[in-house]
């Protein structure tokens, strides 16, 4: 490694624990290494420019965050939530059970596990807290646990992300997430299980079983997001862009016309919002573009890739390796830098390696998503502490079990990539 990458990576470290929000930490970083080696500046502007207008996906992201926002308007979220509520609220712990269930359904519509813990996640925690049932500490870690879930199963504007690096695709990526994403709400609900057996949590409200067909007709329209996105992305009929276009038109037409729960005032902000959000997605791939072209001058991905193969890694080593790594730096770094920064230079090293980008690009997604619930800086427990004032400590203390479990079925799919890659072999995947 030449100095200048060196100097370039104590910036980037550097500025990041310094507190530098991570976007113009990495666009920093791009320019000391471009400057250091005698370069002309205005490659720093050529490099983010070329990035950001060859990247036509890059406009599904504020879609997606504006069809999730458009959904969450009115009283959309409670029709959803009261769904939840007649199908599992009559167990034992049935206010933890619907929980992880609303993170599983509205994860079809949000794509990002931060709009679920601050919006739905908000809300069910302050529901499980009235009962008197649950400990502030124990509901807030299980919505956060509960949150990692969305940007598993489609929509995902993490795999999105990662299709822009890796050149996987994203219909298949998506197809990917689904059975992973309902693993992950599979096994919480087993542990909520064992908490409540344990803990003696009672039944909550109970849900008269002739409301269910009421509540599942007022739901099903919200429910086929997911579904017209899949089909669409599919059947071919839609680009991942076109596929964002369409959901965000679909629950437009959902809140203005058919649950009449949207002004136009409230249209207007939410363009804002999502425009301000794709911004910021933008910033940060701005940045990226820069520290990739860093790595790609310094030939840092081929070098990888050698020494992988010099070294004899089997495919099953290497996944574990970058498994283990993703969970140490989630505990310390933003996950922008280690799916933005991180993953190009492993890219080369799977293509070696015979592993399968969609497998590799879910499995990393699952891992990082961990890394937003893991101590000391999980983003997830502090967007809890701050929306809900539970004591930071009570919900570090809660979410081990969580975070367990959810290791667990990492695990699980690092060993057995016959579970991510089995529907997108099914519908047509050649991969």
């Amino acid at each position: 490694m030449s100095t200048a990458f060196v100097l370039s990576m104590l910036a980037l470290f550097g500025l990041f624990i310094a507190g530098v929000p991570v976007a113009y930490t990495m666009i920093v970083a791009g320019a000391v290494y471009v400057v250091t080696v005698g370069g002309d500046p205005g490659l720093v502007a050529e490099q983010i420019l070329n990035g950001m207008f060859e990247n036509y996906t890059l406009l599904a992201v504020p879609l997606f965050i504006l069809a999730a926002n458009l959904m969450n308007a009115g009283n959309i979220s409670n029709r959803l939530l009261g769904f939840c509520l007649a199908t599992v609220g009559r167990f034992r712990g049935g206010l933890a059970h619907v929980n992880i269930v609303t993170n599983v359904l509205f994860a079809g519509m949000s794509g990002s596990a931060v709009a679920d813990a601050a919006g739905m996640g908000r809300l069910i925690t302050n529901m499980m807290l009235k009962t008197g049932r649950y400990s502030p500490g124990f509901a807030a870690a299980l919505t956060a646990a509960a949150s990692t879930i969305a940007p598993v199963i489609p929509p995902s504007i993490p795999m999105i992300l990662y299709a822009l690096v890796s050149g996987a695709s994203i219909g298949y990526l998506f197809i990917g997430g689904l059975i992973p994403g309902l693993l992950m709400g599979g096994a919480l609900m087993l542990t909520v299980m064992a908490v409540a057996r344990r803990r003696n949590f009672q039944p909550d409200q109970v849900v008269p079983l002739k409301e269910l067909p009421r509540r599942t007709f007022e739901a099903f329209p919200v429910l086929m997001l997911p579904v017209i996105l899949i089909v669409g992305l599919r059947g071919g009929a839609m680009t991942p862009t076109e596929a964002a276009a369409v959901c965000a038109f679909y629950a437009f037409l959902l809140s203005a016309f058919f649950y009449r729960e949207l002004s136009l005032k409230g249209f207007v902000h939410h363009l804002i919002d999502a425009s301000r959000a794709g911004a910021s997605v933008g910033v940060i791939l701005s940045g990226a573009f820069l520290i990739n072209y860093t790595a790609a001058s310094e030939n840092l991905p081929v070098k990888l890739a050698q020494w992988i193969t010099d070294a004899h890694f089997t495919a099953m080593t290497f996944m574990l390796m970058v498994n283990l790594m993703f969970l140490i730096l989630g505990c310390l770094f933003d996950t922008s830098i280690m799916l933005l920064v991180v993953i190009p230079m492993l890219v080369p090293s799977c293509r070696e390696l015979g592993i399968d980008l969609v497998y590799f690009g879910v499995v990393i997604v699952v891992n990082m998503m961990i890394g937003l619930i893991t101590p000391p800086f999980g983003v997830l427990l502090f967007i809890l502490n701050g929306v809900t004032n539970i004591p930071l400590s009570d919900i570090i203390r809660e979410s081990w079990k969580f975070i367990t479990v959810l290791v667990v079925v990492l695990a699980f799919l690092v060993l057995n990539p016959d579970f991510v890659l089995f529907l997108p072999r099914a519908l047509g995947y050649q991969g």
